[in-house]
C-alpha cells in the first residue's frame, strides 16, 4: 500500500478524502488523515480500512517530520502560510507534495532543491488557482498550436450560493474561509491591464469599479478585480497580451452593499479593539460612527452612508442583525474585520441542506489568419448538500486526481510547479468532466474593449 499523509481536514477536504477512499483498493492506497482535531479527521475517515485518522499539531516539529517520514506523498490541506514548514519537511525526507494553494515566494526558492531531487511539488491544483489555471492553458495552448495570436484574457471565479438556497437579500453564503471574503482586496491596489493601458484599483474603490458577467443559462453576475493580474503573463506566457484580467464572481449588487463596510472601516484587519468579547454587535457598528447624544445608531449610520430607510442597501443590513444590542461578539481582541466575521458567519452560514454554486468564466480574444476571434468559456457546478459542496469538490478533486497521478508516475516533471503543462491538464480535465465539472464553449467575433479604437480608452 502507498501511504498519502492529507494534513488537514476542513470543510476543503470532504470530496478530496471520499475520492481517495473510492480509489483505495484500486490504486493499493492507505490515507493517514491528520488535522488538529481527531474529531474532523475521524469524521472524515470513517470506518474505512484504507484510512487512519490521527491527532496531527504541524507546530509539533517532532510529530510532524515522524509522519511526513512515514508518508509516499503528503497532501496540505492547511492554510497557505504552513505549507513551508511541511515543504521542507518533504524536501529532506523525499515525499511528493500537493496543495491547493498560490506558490509562495519561499515555496518558489526550494525549486533548484526539489528538482535535484526529483520531486513533484505541485501547487495551484484547486478550484482557483486550479482548475482556472488548467481550462485557461487548455484553450489557450490549443489556439497557439492552431497558430493563432493571443489578444486578451479574463477569467473569473465564485463561489456562491445556488439559487435554490439563495434566501438573503446579499444573495450570498459563505462557502470557504469566511475569513478570506471578509479581508478580500486588501494589501495593496488591483493591477491588470486593458487594450494595452494599465489599471490600478485601490481597496477603497475596488467594490465600485466592476465588471458585469452574462452567462447563459445562468443570467448576469458582477466581477471585481483580482489583486494582481499581472503576474500571469509570466505563467501563461501572454507577455505581449493587450488585455489580462482576473477577478472574482459575486451575484449583482453584493459589490456595492460590501462597500458600505469598507468605507466604515470595519474590514480593517491592522488593530484590535479593547474589551471585544464584550461588545454587542450595535456597540461595534458604533464603534465606527459619530458621537451624538441623540440620534440613534440607526439614524447615525443611514447618515454616514447617505442611505434612506427604504433604501434596499439599508434593508440589507438590518437583515444581518447588526443592531442587536444582546448579541455579543464573543472574541477577545478582536480586529474590526474579525469582529465584522462573526456578525456575518451568523446569517451567512451554509444550512445542512443548502447547496452551493461554482461559476467559473474565461475569455479569450485571439487573432487568426488575420481575422480576430472570441471564445466565451463557462462552469458551473452545485454542490449537494452542506458537507459535499462545489467548493470541495472542485478544490478536492484536482488535488487527488493530481496526487495518484504523481504517485503513478503519470506527472513526472520535477519542481515546484503550477498545473499548466499539457502532462498535468490534459488528463485531469478529461476525468473531472466524469464528475460533472465541464465547461461550454462559445465561439464569437473579437469585441474587445474598443471596437470602434477610439481615442482616450
Amino acid at each position: 500500500m502507498r501511504n498519502i499523509l492529507i494534513i488537514g481536514a476542513g470543510r476543503s477536504a470532504t470530496s478530496l478524502i471520499q475520492y481517495l477512499l473510492n480509489k483505495s483498493e484500486t490504486e493499493k492506497l492507505a490515507l493517514t488523515i491528520g488535522d488538529l482535531s481527531l474529531e474532523n479527521a475521524q469524521k472524515l475517515a470513517g470506518d474505512h480500512p484504507n484510512a487512519t485518522a490521527i491527532k496531527l499539531d504541524i507546530f509539533n516539529e517532532e510529530e510532524r517530520r515522524k509522519t511526513v517520514k512515514a508518508a509516499d506523498l503528503v497532501i496540505s490541506m492547511l492554510p497557505a502560510r504552513f505549507h513551508i514548514e511541511v515543504a521542507k519537511d518533504c524536501l529532506e525526507f523525499g515525499k511528493h507534495m500537493v496543495t491547493a494553494s498560490y506558490v509562495s515566494d519561499e515555496m518558489q526558492a526550494l525549486n533548484s532543491d526539489v528538482e535535484k531531487k526529483g520531486l513533484v511539488f505541485m501547487n495551484e491544483i484547486g478550484l482557483d488557482p486550479g482548475i482556472d489555471h488548467m481550462s485557461a492553458m487548455q484553450v489557450i495552448d490549443r489556439i497557439r498550436d492552431n497558430g493563432g495570436k493571443m489578444l486578451l484574457f479574463e477569467s473569473f471565479t465564485g463561489g456562491l450560493v445556488a439559487p435554490e438556497s439563495d434566501d438573503n437579500l446579499w444573495h450570498y453564503k459563505f462557502t470557504w474561509n469566511p475569513r478570506n471574503v471578509v479581508v478580500a482586496g486588501q494589501g495593496g491596489a488591483a493591477e491588470f491591464i486593458q487594450e494595452g493601458t494599465y489599471k490600478y484599483i485601490p481597496y477603497h474603490r475596488l467594490f465600485r469599479r466592476t465588471e458585469f458577467l452574462n452567462i447563459e443559462g445562468h443570467g448576469r453576475f458582477e466581477g471585481l478585480a483580482n489583486r494582481n493580474s499581472l503576474k500571469y503573463r509570466g505563467v501563461y506566457g501572454l507577455e505581449d497580451v493587450l488585455t489580462l484580467y482576473r477577478g472574482t464572481i459575486r451575484r449583482v449588487g453584493f459589490s456595492k452593499a460590501w462597500n458600505m463596510f469598507v468605507q466604515l472601516g470595519m474590514t480593517d484587519d491592522g488593530y484590535t479593539i479593547p474589551n471585544s468579547e464584550n461588545l454587542s454587535y450595535r456597540d461595534f457598528v458604533n464603534l465606527f460612527l459619530p458621537y451624538s447624544p441623540t440620534d440613534s445608531v440607526e439614524l447615525k449610520m443611514r447618515h454616514s452612508l447617505k442611505i434612506d430607510q427604504d433604501d434596499l442597501m439599508w434593508g440589507k443590513l438590518e437583515e444581518l442583525d447588526i443592531f442587536n444590542p444582546d448579541k455579543k461578539i464573543g472574541i477577545k481582541d478582536a480586529t474590526p474585520a474579525k469582529a465584522l466575521q462573526k456578525i456575518l458567519e451568523d446569517k451567512w452560514t451554509l444550512q445542512p441542506e443548502d447547496k452551493d454554486m461554482i461559476v467559473m468564466y474565461h475569455k479569450f480574444g485571439y487573432e487568426l489568419n488575420g481575422e480576430k476571434k472570441q471564445i466565451d468559456s463557462h462552469m458551473v457546478l452545485t454542490g449537494e448538500d452542506q458537507t459535499y459542496t462545489a467548493m470541495a469538490k472542485t478544490v478536492g478533486l484536482p488535488v487527488a486526481m493530481a496526487a495518484i497521478k504523481i504517485l503513478n508516475k503519470e506527472i513526472t516533471t520535477p519542481g515546484v510547479q503550477r498545473p499548466i503543462k499539457k502532462e498535468v491538464y490534459e488528463p485531469i480535465l478529461e476525468e473531472m468532466e466524469k464528475h460533472g465539472i465541464t465547461f461550454k464553449e462559445n465561439f464569437t467575433k473579437y469585441l474587445g474593449y474598443n471596437p470602434d479604437n477610439v481615442q482616450g480608452y
